[in-house]
């Protein structure tokens, strides 16, 4: 089933649009790219396709069927920032636990120990903040997974080996995931075609 978005548009309250008549399409084991210059709301447009943000126009469908999400929602979305996306009071295993039962294959392909389960978003590196953000956000529910600017703030061997795992999971479960980089040799690389934000 495809994840669709048929002319979104947003604005803050009564402001200028961000971005109008906005469309993208993604299939079941498709990995589609999306760039566009800084500040033409490509964060706010992941916002909207992972329920984040509900959008003044347009609407967000799977399998033609609006998002309805019982527990998780079935699009993910992975932030650049893994420091902001976990609560600072709870150990690691709980911050994975919120994307249900951690896969334990999974956690092997990302790299991600077993003694860091007890440990504090704070006494983890950035890149293992990160490995265990991309965990969650890969639960058993999760169709469509976004990254945006994902691995950008991390080393090229950590980088290498998230986006490694990701791309192994995406395949065995025809995951259908949205790339945002600024990075054009990442995009080309993993991408099946790139769609440009106006």
């Amino acid at each position: 089933m495809r994840l669709e978005a048929k002319n979104i548009g947003f604005r803050y309250g009564n402001g200028p649009w961000l971005f109008q008549h906005t469309n993208l399409t993604v299939e079941p084991g498709e990995i589609v790219g999306l760039t566009g210059p800084s500040g033409r709301g490509k964060t706010t447009f992941c916002r909207i396709l992972s329920g984040y943000e509900k959008p003044p126009e347009g609407k967000v469908t799977i399998g033609g069927l609006p998002i309805i999400s019982k527990g998780m929602h079935p699009v993910q979305l992975v932030f650049q920032h893994p420091e902001k996306a976990v609560n600072p009071r709870w150990k690691m295993g709980k911050v994975l636990n919120e994307g249900g039962r951690p896969d334990l294959e999974l956690l092997d392909l990302l790299g991600i120990e077993q003694e860091w389960l007890t440990r504090w978003p704070g006494e983890l590196s950035g890149g293992e903040l990160q490995r265990f953000c991309v965990a969650r956000a890969l639960g058993a529910g999760t169709r469509f997974l976004i990254a945006d600017e994902m691995t950008t703030m991390l080393d090229a061997i950590t980088q290498a080996q998230i986006w490694h795992a990701v791309i192994e999971i995406a395949r065995k479960r025809e995951m259908g995931i949205i790339v945002v980089s600024h990075e054009a040799k990442l995009v080309e690389r993993l991408c099946h075609r790139v769609i440009e934000l106006h």
